[in-house]
């Protein structure tokens, strides 16, 4: 009985094994015959994809370089004005307000001259006393001159009488010695007559000397008088142009006090930063420093014709300025600063135009510079930021190539070096292309680089 019980699970374990084999062998049977059912699939052909570009024959040429930069219109000429005397306003130019323009020569305004009048009739005056003082000091000059000669002789006559009266009374006891005291008194007296009279006379030019410097003193302050005279009309320098103004009829004004200030639109200034790289590329100076200046500083610019235009309308206005100056050179934005001139005829006159170039204005100035020798001009986005360019080879294939980009100008891309004259570039802008790729061109007739 124990026997079977114990043989009874092993039956059912072999069962279950058999089962299990038989349950694997039928699904294995039947995925073999589902995969006898499925087609293979058809073979793909391999093409090679060409990839779409556009491309320009490339010729080497020369280009003058026109350097971009942009600054405001200043006038060249602007002052602040103020009274030179103290005094009351007693008129004012019926036109003195702001942006007026006052011709040059008028009134601005005039300070009441009362008190400088009477300055000048007092320095007149004072002139013309010292005039006779020295006309009355060379006159007596000359007459004690005269009398020191009579003086000078008078002595002479005393002296010999003093000496006979002396010679009889002392030789030939002819006399008494009260006539010789007497005759030596009259020679003493006319002796000192002369003396004080030659004294007289050696001072004269000093004296006259005196008066001459006290003259030139007084007519120094009549010049000082005139001068307040005039300074209390004041005229305008030039054709101004009023900016500010802080004065009113009936104000008291004061030496120094700032009242207006003019400008002189016959001449504008444009100061435009540039790149300090393509200055000293392309700007062209007369002369390299140093060759007839000693000091550190730069040559004189050619003075080229610029253009200037309005940003606020940069297809329409446009002017003709010159060259001027090198200004400044900044080292921290490695900027060199140059100064672009207009006269205000051009401003006003340069073309046809609503509004004429005036100052405030923030203007794009083209400046010519100097010519690129032999290069390629081509498309900006023709060559990639890396300095690489992409050329179609004789089979079709791309091919790329290292350039060296002489500049950047607008829209345009001047190379030189890397690119031959004859070789097929590619305009198209492509990003990371495979080398050696073959190409399928949108136009049939290229272009040249020159176009």
């Amino acid at each position: 009985m124990e026997t079977n019980a114990i043989n009874r699970p092993k039956k059912h374990v072999v069962v279950r094994i058999v089962i299990c084999t038989l349950i694997l062998l039928i699904g294995w049977v039947g995925m073999q015959g589902l995969a006898s059912l499925k087609q293979p699939p058809a073979e793909a052909k391999s093409e090679e994809r060409a990839i779409k570009v556009e491309t320009i024959t490339a010729q080497s040429r020369d280009y003058p370089v026109v350097i971009t930069g942009y600054g405001q219109a200043r006038v060249v000429t602007e002052v602040d004005l103020a009274p030179e005397i103290s005094g009351k306003v007693i008129h004012v130019h019926p036109h003195l307000k702001t942006g007026q323009v006052i011709p040059a020569g008028e009134i601005l305004f005039r300070i009441d001259p009362a008190d400088y009048e009477a300055g000048l009739r007092e320095g007149k005056a004072g002139v013309s006393q010292w005039q006779n003082a020295v006309a009355r000091l060379k006159k007596q000059l000359a007459i004690d001159t005269q009398r020191l000669k009579t003086l000078q002789r008078s002595a002479q006559l005393a002296e010999t009488e003093f000496d006979r009266v002396k010679r009889l009374y002392e030789v030939d006891r002819v006399g008494t010695r009260s006539g010789v005291d007497q005759a030596e008194l009259a020679y003493n007296s006319a002796l000192d007559q002369a003396d004080q009279m030659e004294q007289a006379v050696s001072l004269y030019p000093l004296q006259i000397k005196e008066a001459e410097s006290s003259l030139v003193s007084a007519k120094a302050r009549l010049t000082v008088a005139a001068a307040n005279l005039s300074r209390s009309t004041v005229k305008a320098p030039f054709d101004a142009r009023i900016k500010t103004v802080a004065l009113e009829a009936g104000q008291f004004v004061s030496p120094g006090q700032h009242v207006l200030t003019l400008a002189d639109d016959s001449l504008l200034e444009i100061q435009v930063p540039l790149d300090s790289r393509d200055a000293r590329k392309w700007l062209q100076f007369e002369e390299t420093p140093g060759e007839t200046q000693t000091a550190a500083w730069f040559g004189k610019l050619k003075p080229v014709d610029c253009t200037i235009r309005w940003t606020e309308d940069k297809n329409g206005s446009f002017w003709k300025g010159s060259l001027h100056r090198v200004v400044k050179f900044d080292q921290q934005t490695r900027t060199l600063t140059v100064a672009v001139r207009i006269s205000g005829q051009a401003a006003r006159d340069g073309g046809s135009r609503s509004l004429p170039l005036v100052e405030g204005m923030f203007c794009q100035v083209d400046i010519p510079g100097q010519t690129m020798k032999q290069v390629v001009r081509l498309p900006r986005q023709a060559v990639s930021f890396e300095n690489k360019a992409y050329l179609a080879t004789a089979a079709n294939r791309l091919k790329t190539v290292d350039v060296a980009v002489a500049r950047i100008e607008g829209e345009h891309v001047y190379v030189s070096r890397g690119i031959s004259p004859g070789d097929r570039v590619i305009v198209t802008r492509l990003i990371d292309p495979l080398e050696n790729s073959l190409l399928e061109f949108v136009d049939t007739a290229d272009k040249e680089s020159a176009s």
